[in-house]
């Protein structure tokens, strides 16, 4: 909205004696300028809106009994602390300021657009399954087929749409892989569309599983964020996108400026989710971030790159589903299951092992920050 108004107004008042007292608008058609005040206005908004929105929160009851469901799952509430009455469905706070720092600092090209949707549509489906779970007090929600259900539809909606867009479909037509300069697989749009489907469902899923600590999921959500700054920046400029040989994309540079509000908008949100934590982001945050950035990968032309860059929350995923796959294996073979983590997904694991939550917190962050690294080190070794 402001890139629209300055130019605008650049535009009516061009060879009149007011010019050059507003030529200083011009700076705001540079992609790091808005890109930056993206961020610091979702961080900003995330402070003054995040204690108005947890009141609110505390007030309605939206409140999951976080301390049943730990001792359901094997009695881990002694490295934890006591989380009882913390409310949920703190995504809210995520969505309105990052919906809204996108919106005023961006330019709303198709890219753009297509990944807000993405985003709220997401956060509606986590709403509902929070609600459900709130209002019920049974933590169950949406079903886990409803749920993956909805997020593979989703994803395979993004994808078709991409695959019929004439500007955007060698996105999803063209299939790419990190550390490799051209495209693994040309024109093969039916694959494309299956593999966006299962990135989106898969990181959303990632990000899901790994909020499950104060601090944890919204703080490796900045980090993997920082690097699609740097990914989407690098993918929208012609010269840079050639010079390191990965794909062009026209427009992506705009969704640097939703990555940035996106890294704003966790910042704000951390101030409030670090230990002790105020309030949690629940499914409605989860789904979203976890789509948000899904989607990044695929607009980007790098689609498997976000499961390097997101790296602790794959590692979340892929220790949940060997944990459930192994214990159905042995249970058939043997007649009882064999775990191969001491509890999935992983934090827990280590949680078990002795360490305490703000130590898995902070290692994790390390781990995440490594991944990033090696996400970025993508774009000079191909």
């Amino acid at each position: 909205m402001l890139y629209y108004l300055t130019q605008r107004l650049l535009e009516m008042l061009d060879g009149t004696p007011t010019a050059d007292a507003v030529s200083w608008l011009r700076v705001f058609r540079y992609i790091t300028v808005r890109s930056g005040g993206a961020a610091l206005t979702a961080f900003v908004l995330s402070l003054l809106l995040g204690p108005i929105i947890i009141r609110w929160l505390r007030r309605i009851s939206f409140a999951q009994d976080y301390q049943d469901r730990a001792k359901a799952m094997g009695n881990i509430k002694e490295g934890m602390g006591d989380k009882r009455g913390t409310p949920t469905m703190g995504g809210l706070l995520i969505l309105i300021v990052l919906s809204f720092s996108t919106l005023f600092w961006a330019r709303l090209n198709e890219l753009v657009v297509l990944t807000l949707l993405t985003v709220i549509v997401l956060g509606m489906v986590g709403f509902w399954d929070d609600f459900l779970k709130v209002t019920h007090q049974n933590g169950r929600g949406i079903s886990p087929r409803a749920k993956l259900a909805a997020q593979l539809g989703i994803g395979v909606f993004v994808g078709g749409y991409i695959a019929y867009s004439p500007k955007l479909s060698r996105l999803v037509s063209d299939i790419t892989i990190p550390f490799v300069k051209n495209p693994l697989i040309i024109g093969a749009p039916i694959l494309g569309v299956i593999l966006t489907a299962l990135v989106i469902a898969a990181v959303s899923n990632g990000v899901n599983i790994t909020d499950g600590m104060d601090g944890l999921a919204i703080g490796c959500t900045v980090i993997t964020s920082l690097v699609f700054v740097v990914l989407t920046y690098v993918a929208g400029h012609s010269v840079i996108a050639k010079y390191l040989f990965i794909p062009y994309v026209p427009g992506a540079g705009e969704l640097t400026v939703f990555a940035s509000a996106l890294v704003g908008a966790s910042l704000g949100f951390l101030w409030f989710n670090c230990h002790p934590a105020q309030v949690f982001m629940g499914d409605t945050g989860a789904l979203a971030i976890g789509g948000a950035l899904g989607v990044l990968g695929v607009l980007i032309h790098q689609p498997l790159l976000t499961f390097i860059a997101g790296g602790i929350f794959t590692a979340e995923l892929l220790s949940s589903f060997i944990q459930i796959s192994v214990c159905k294996v042995t249970r058939r073979l043997y007649g009882q299951p064999r775990r191969v983590f001491l509890m999935a997904p992983l934090h827990y694991h280590f949680l078990k092992k002795g360490w305490v939550e703000t130590q898995v917190v902070a290692r994790f962050y390390i781990i995440g920050i490594i991944f990033g690294v090696i996400a970025l080190a993508t774009l000079k070794l191909r």
